[in-house]
């Protein structure tokens, strides 16, 4: 029996989170119980002032943490919004809300400023809730509470099933959810994903608690509440798939036209811009660099289904990177911040690479050792930056200084400390 697997059998032993008929075949792994319907139905969907301040109320009258979930619309909108909110309380049942009939919940996230929101991957969920008015003060994040405590399978369905011990259905999660109205059963699939959260937590926190780990995931949990939001990305275009194909700045200057071109449309459309045009498609244009709108249509992604106003949109794009003197292109690589690729490391300081090397191999052991993943011990951008400019005196109290410094957690240099001064003293 695997270590997740010993603290699952833990958990429904201990935490009675698990199915009292539950069936225990040979292997001695319980069948999970599929959860078809929410205990109180699939509740009416919230798309107006009335009836989410009817919400608000309840919410704000029930007891204990919330669960909280966001659907979104990737892959068929442009951005990240929220087209549902889901929430369940003790007292107060479960809502579904429609953030299109009521894009300010600001109220709701007033009155549930003094509860502990509970989200699955957070990080994911906080940005759209947060345009729409909703930030929590405090928070357990189940996915990260399942990382901490080992679990190698983390998404929603895989911890209910082997924590709980109930089968969640999980065919809606990338559909469109701005469609309107929305099927039955996809509220249904909405509904169910927060039925569970509180029981998830609850037996989550008794297992970190055993393993000794609670107050690191406070310390994560307290970190994802405080964090500000991510600033603008700087050149997202650099970020198109297949971008490593682009070697020359002529050409990185069409994939640049390109994609504010699409990124323009997509935004005036309300679509994703996958939908407009393919990044594939906007590295191949790059790479031809074609002269005219006959060659342009001859490159993959640009084919008969595209129209003559479409092409010559982008022939336009083309044309604009290839006017631009040589003074206007963009320059090879993103803006330098931070240590180099570790890959070129061995060539530009053979010393750090060995540190680097040295560090790693310590990391490793000290997660393994404490079952749970690396870059949850420690960001890996953290390790490259302490390697590259090491601190000066190579001891306890400069290491846990410069780890503070790139943002680690007190947990995290308690742990890695150690480890680190023996790695990089090797090394000196």
């Amino acid at each position: 029996m695997t270590d997740a697997q010993e603290t699952a059998a833990h958990l429904r032993t201990t935490t009675g989170g698990g199915p009292p008929d539950a069936e225990v075949p040979s292997d001695g792994q319980p069948t999970p119980i599929p959860l078809l319907e929410p205990r109180e139905g699939i509740p009416p969907v919230v798309a107006d002032a009335e009836a989410l301040a009817r919400v608000v109320a309840a919410f704000a009258a029930g007891t204990g943490p919330v669960a909280v979930d966001a659907e979104r619309a990737s892959g068929y909108r442009y951005g990240q919004r929220a087209y549902l909110v889901q929430l369940r309380r003790e007292g107060a049942g479960s809502a579904l809300i429609d953030p299109v009939g009521c894009p300010d919940l600001s109220a709701l996230g007033e009155a549930l400023s003094g509860t502990e929101w509970i989200l699955h991957a957070a990080t994911q969920d906080l940005p759209c809730l947060r345009e729409i008015g909703m930030v929590p003060a405090s928070l357990f994040d189940t996915e990260l509470a399942g990382r901490l405590a080992g679990f190698p399978r983390v998404g929603l369905g895989a911890m209910v099933e082997s924590v709980l011990g109930y089968a969640l259905e999980k065919g809606h999660s990338a559909v469109d959810w701005s469609t309107r109205p929305l099927p039955e059963p996809w509220l249904r699939y909405a509904a169910l994903d927060v039925e569970l959260l509180v029981d998830l937590r609850d037996a989550l926190e008794k297992e970190l608690d055993r393993q000794g780990k609670l107050e690191w995931a406070r310390q994560e949990f307290d970190a994802i509440a405080s964090a500000p939001p991510a600033p603008p990305r700087k050149d997202p275009w650099r970020r198109t798939s297949g971008m490593h194909k682009v070697r020359r700045r002529r050409q990185m200057a069409v994939v640049r036209e390109l994609w504010e071109s699409r990124d323009r449309i997509a935004q005036r459309r309300d679509v994703s811009p996958g939908k407009v045009l393919g990044d594939a498609a906007i590295v191949e244009a790059a790479l031809a660099l074609p002269v005219n709108v006959h060659a342009l249509s001859a490159l993959p992604g640009y084919g008969q289904r595209m129209g003559r106003r479409q092409l010559d949109q982008w022939m336009a794009a083309v044309e604009r990177a290839r006017a631009l003197p040589e003074s206007e292109l963009p320059q090879p690589g993103a803006s330098p911040s931070g240590p180099p690729p570790p890959r070129s490391w061995a060539d530009k300081d053979p010393v750090a690479a060995a540190r680097l090397s040295a560090a790693r191999a310590a990391v490793s052991a000290l997660a393994e050792r404490l079952n749970l993943p690396q870059e949850n011990l420690i960001s890996p951008d953290t390790v490259r930056r302490v390697c590259w400019e090491p601190p000066k005196p190579l001891d306890a109290d400069a290491v846990a200084q410069a780890l503070a410094g790139h943002g680690a957690r007190p947990w995290q240099i308690e742990q890695v400390t150690p480890a680190l001064v023996t790695a990089l003293a090797a090394t000196a």
